[in-house]
C-alpha cells in the first residue's frame, strides 16, 4: 500500500481545474518513472441518464515536454481563427434565448415558403369568368 501512494505522490505535482457550465477541465502536471514531466488535460461532462442518475464522461490527452512547443503553436494559431472568424461573442441556446438553430429556421422558412405559395396557388386558380 506505501508503494502505491509514493507512486501517486510522485506521479502528482501540479493541478489546475476549470469549471464551466456541465464541463470540467483538469490540467494536471505528472511525473514519468524517469523523473520527467508531462501534462494531461482532461474534460469530464456530467451527463444525467433516464432515470435521473449523474454519471461523468471522462476525455485525456497527455501531451509531453518535446510536443509542447508544436501543441502551443497550433492551439494559439486555431484560438486567433476562430476569434478572427466569429469573435469573442459564445452563441448557443444556453446563452440566446431567442437563438434558432439552422434546422429550426430551415422548418420554418419552408413552412411559409409553401404558406405564401399555397395563397399564391389559390389566387391564381380563383378565376372570375366575368373578368375575361
Amino acid at each position: 500500500m506505501e508503494e502505491k501512494e509514493s507512486i501517486k505522490e510522485r506521479n502528482e505535482i501540479c493541478s489546475r481545474t476549470l469549471k464551466t457550465g456541465s464541463r470540467t477541465y483538469f490540467f494536471d502536471a505528472r511525473e514519468t518513472r524517469a523523473g520527467d514531466y508531462y501534462l494531461t488535460i482532461t474534460e469530464s461532462k456530467k451527463n444525467y441518464s433516464n432515470t435521473g442518475e449523474i454519471t461523468y464522461k471522462k476525455h485525456k490527452i497527455y501531451l509531453y515536454k518535446e510536443d509542447f512547443s508544436k501543441f502551443q503553436s497550433i492551439l494559439d494559431d486555431m484560438i486567433r481563427f476562430i476569434i478572427n472568424e466569429k469573435g469573442r461573442e459564445v452563441i448557443s441556446e444556453r446563452h440566446q434565448k431567442d437563438f434558432k438553430n439552422h434546422s429550426s429556421y430551415t422548418q420554418e422558412y419552408s413552412n411559409k415558403t409553401i404558406q405564401k405559395k399555397s395563397s399564391k396557388i389559390k389566387d391564381f386558380t380563383n378565376v372570375n369568368y366575368k373578368d375575361i
